[in-house]
């Protein structure tokens, strides 16, 4: 379980095929050091569990499932990705509760500046998963909690 409040934005140091899927090694400083072997961690929106690390680095496998519905597919050397730890009973709850587990992958569609920093995204709102998206609602991106600004049929918008 985690909050969707990223810590860190570590940097893909290598990918590898695996039989199952791949293995991603990611350079990391801040989250790394408190990981353990078998430990659950957020990369990017998923949850994935450390096979290896270091107090630099760590590596999580990838199964063919989380390819597919996840950026993570498309991750290479240099990718920047999202790093959360999992939420303990002490963590602060800034975000929502996010579970990790991917449903799908959406485009933007539209990005409009709204002047002092702030924007707006619209993204493509797949249709078998409109049922779980309501005003006010939340969405997980990449690993990041945000909150549903308005709705449409076929889309969605966030405010930053």
């Amino acid at each position: 379980m985690f909050t969707g409040i990223v810590e860190e934005i570590g940097v893909v140091r290598h990918v590898t095929t695996t039989a199952s899927g791949a293995r991603l090694e990611i350079s990391s400083t801040r989250v790394a050091p408190d990981l353990g072997i078998d430990s659950s961690v957020n990369v990017a929106g998923a949850c994935l569990t450390v096979i290896e690390r270091d107090d630099h680095h760590f590596a999580v496998d990838l199964v063919r499932e989380t390819l597919a519905k996840t950026t993570l597919g498309r991750a290479i050397r240099g990718t920047r990705v999202n790093l959360e730890r999992a939420a303990t009973p002490t963590t602060a709850l800034g975000g929502h509760f996010v579970q990790g587990h991917v449903d799908a992958t959406t485009k933007l569609a539209a990005r409009k500046e709204e002047g002092g920093g702030a924007a707006r995204l619209r993204f493509a709102l797949p249709a078998a998963l409109a049922r779980y998206v309501v005003p006010k609602g939340f969405v997980t991106i990449d690993g990041v909690s945000l909150t549903i600004a308005a709705l449409g049929k076929s889309s969605f918008e966030i405010a930053l």
